[in-house]
């Protein structure tokens, strides 16, 4: 479904991605990890036209990304929650998940789709209360949902337990597990927590210095590759 290939950025003088290759399937969770810096927030912003890229591929389907404004990836099905949530903090759960729904593809209606509710329940009770007032799990959840009113056909999650709570991180976890092997939704997630990306993943790249370095099935991720590329 989704394929980067050869794909190339710069910040400054900085070479962030190098040559970077990786897909994610259909209907899968495919999972990329590396130490901080490593360039995996870069990829996903690149992927979402974000940032620039100097050379290669991004393909979604049989089409070709680069080039195209953020709009236009969001509405070809691509949805995207980004490092630290950055919800409206000024504006309601409900403003919040009506503003995704604008991504969508030209026509469509404004209606919160029954999935974001299905997924978290608990965003009913918040639909008046501020963003920022709501915990960080809760205004996690709701960054979510926002990227599920467009209808995603994939979605990418940059490191969404971070600094959440145990209880939330399950469930954002189940949630995660529902949207690819329920709903089919592709997801391409970022996450730092091993014993959680081993929960929710069936697929790893490992990412060293802007270049994916090893791939493969998550049963397959060794200790030794733990103890190489992930390990402080």
């Amino acid at each position: 479904m989704l394929e980067v290939r050869d794909l190339n950025q710069y910040y400054g003088s900085s070479h962030t991605l190098r040559g970077t290759k990786l897909d994610v399937p259909e209907g899968t969770c495919t999972c990329i990890m590396g130490r901080n810096g490593v360039g995996k927030t870069t990829l996903l912003k690149a992927i979402m036209g974000l940032l620039p890229v100097s050379s290669g591929s991004i393909r979604f389907g049989d089409r070709e990304l680069v080039g195209a404004k953020t709009t236009e990836r969001a509405r070809v099905g691509i949805g995207y929650v980004p490092e630290g949530r950055d919800i409206f903090p000024e504006l309601t759960g409900e403003e919040n998940l009506l503003i995704g729904t604008f991504a969508r593809k030209r026509n469509a209606t404004r209606e919160i789709p029954d999935l974001v509710f299905r997924l978290f329940p608990v965003l009913r009770s918040m639909m008046r209360r501020r963003g920022g007032n709501l915990s960080g799990g809760q205004q996690q959840q709701l960054a979510i949902g926002r990227a599920l009113t467009l209808e995603p056909k994939c979605i990418l999650l940059d490191e969404p337990t971070e600094g959440i709570q145990p209880s939330i991180v399950h469930e954002i976890g189940e949630a995660i597990r529902r949207l690819y092997t329920e709903e089919g939704v592709s997801v391409f997630l970022v996450e730092q927590k091993l014993p959680f990306a081993r929960r929710v993943a069936g697929r790893f790249f490992l990412m060293e210095r802007g270049t994916i370095v090893a791939s493969g099935n998550m049963d397959t991720l060794s200790d030794d590759l733990v103890r190489k590329h992930l390990a402080v």
